[in-house]
């Protein structure tokens, strides 16, 4: 049985579309985009069979934001790369090492996450925009000094975390029409690489460009009450409320930086942040288009929702 859209239902999707076109237009959306979505929808390690199925994920995440772009909203991609690392550390050898769920980051990791962030993560991104026009540039922190960084922790080596965001860089590419792809390197004040977080980058580049959402693409449906119970997607929550999962551990692993990335924004001022699973063919748009989203929204406490 054909699932294609008649024309009326077409309309219908273009309609229900309408009245959030016309509110994000000239809004800054900045988007996490992290290197497991690229991971097959169940869950298991990829194989060569799979690699079209990997180009196919990239080139509907480009299709979702160069559309978002025409329609007149001002997307900033940020990205991570985490499996991506370790998938090129395995094959130099090197064994990877872990400190409360965070990479240990020698001078010889750093190199391979830059490698593996700049050199091809961010290549890719780029180029599977750019087939629909000259709209995406690729950069990183460290370029125009756009994010300084601070060491996170002297057991994790050159890990850092966000010190301030100079956003004039991202502010002059979005004023000439172009969508800023960023990789989560930069620099200290004396010009120490680190590798960053990419939730943490996405979170601190939304507060400071005042970014009307954040949408962080991630493998899991959204935030959950039970952690190992999908159908308990929770739809919308507050940013008092998350603070309380973190702390009762309803909110726990990799979600944690997720979520207080979220957390720290809407609490700067921006008024949406979202966590859905990009997987999910055009889940983007499906959560900024549509009535009903299909990932968990976060919002500033005692804030009446529409």
């Amino acid at each position: 049985m054909s699932t294609e859209l008649g024309p009326i239902d077409r309309a219908a999707v273009l309609v229900e579309a309408l009245p959030y076109i016309l509110r994000f237009w000239g809004k800054v959306v900045v988007i996490k985009y992290g290197g497991n979505v690229l991971t097959p929808v169940d869950g298991e390690a990829m194989t060569e069979g799979e690699l079209a199925g990997e180009a196919e994920a990239l080139a509907s995440f480009a299709q979702d934001v160069v559309l978002m772009r025409s329609v007149g909203m001002l997307p900033v991609v940020v990205h991570g790369g985490g499996p991506q690392i370790g998938e090129l550390m395995a094959k130099l050898g090197k064994v990877p090492e872990f400190v409360d769920g965070r990479r240990v980051t020698d001078a010889e990791t750093l190199e391979i996450a830059s490698m593996v962030l700049i050199g091809k993560v961010n290549r890719e991104i780029v180029s599977a925009m750019n087939v629909h026009g000259s709209l995406a540039v690729g950069l990183s922190g460290e370029d125009a000094n756009m994010i300084t960084a601070t060491a996170r922790d002297a057991a994790l080596g050159f890990v850092g975390d966000v010190e301030v965001v100079d956003p004039s860089i991202l502010q002059r590419l979005l004023a000439q029409g172009l969508i800023p792809v960023v990789a989560t390197i930069a620099g200290d004040a004396k010009g120490q690489s680190y590798n960053i977080n990419a939730d943490t980058v996405a979170g601190a580049i939304a507060a400071a460009l005042h970014a009307e959402k954040l949408v962080c693409l991630t493998d899991v449906t959204g935030l959950r009450a039970d952690p190992d119970d999908p159908s308990s997607r929770l739809r919308q929550i507050s940013v008092d409320e998350i603070d309380a999962m973190v702390t009762s551990g309803a909110a726990s692993s990799g979600m944690i930086p997720k979520v207080e990335a979220c957390a720290r924004a809407v609490r700067a001022g921006v008024p949406r942040a979202h966590i859905l699973d990009g997987r999910v063919p055009h889940a983007l748009l499906l959560e900024v288009f549509s009535d009903k989203g299909v990932g968990t929204m976060i919002y500033r406490e005692g804030e009446v929702l529409a």
